[in-house]
């Protein structure tokens, strides 16, 4: 889950990822096969003081695969299209 801590691309700030619950647990348990349970990924996530940061990271960088801020890849889809209905909708409000 923990790259690099500053990104040399764009200067996006990841210090947020020093003080992640899943720093030193094994990367495998939040990409589990398809069909397996998410269930300790997200119990790691759970209460995790950067749970918030982890999931936009994840939705600006577009991560399709694995737990991202207690998140699955269905999940954050989901949010993606809520998130955009509620922009059309406060977009045609104006």
């Amino acid at each position: 889950m923990i790259t690099q801590l500053v990104n040399a691309a764009d200067g996006t700030d990841r210090r947020w990822q020093e003080r992640a619950n899943c720093l030193g647990v094994d990367p495998d348990l939040f990409f589990p096969e398809r069909g397996a349970s998410t269930r300790e990924a997200k119990a790691v996530c759970g209460g995790c003081e950067v749970k918030a940061d982890c999931l936009e990271y994840a939705l600006d960088n577009g991560e399709k695969f694995g737990i991202w801020g207690g998140l699955s890849e269905r999940e954050r889809r989901r949010l993606r299209r809520q998130r955009a209905l509620a922009r059309r909708a406060a977009a045609s409000a104006v």
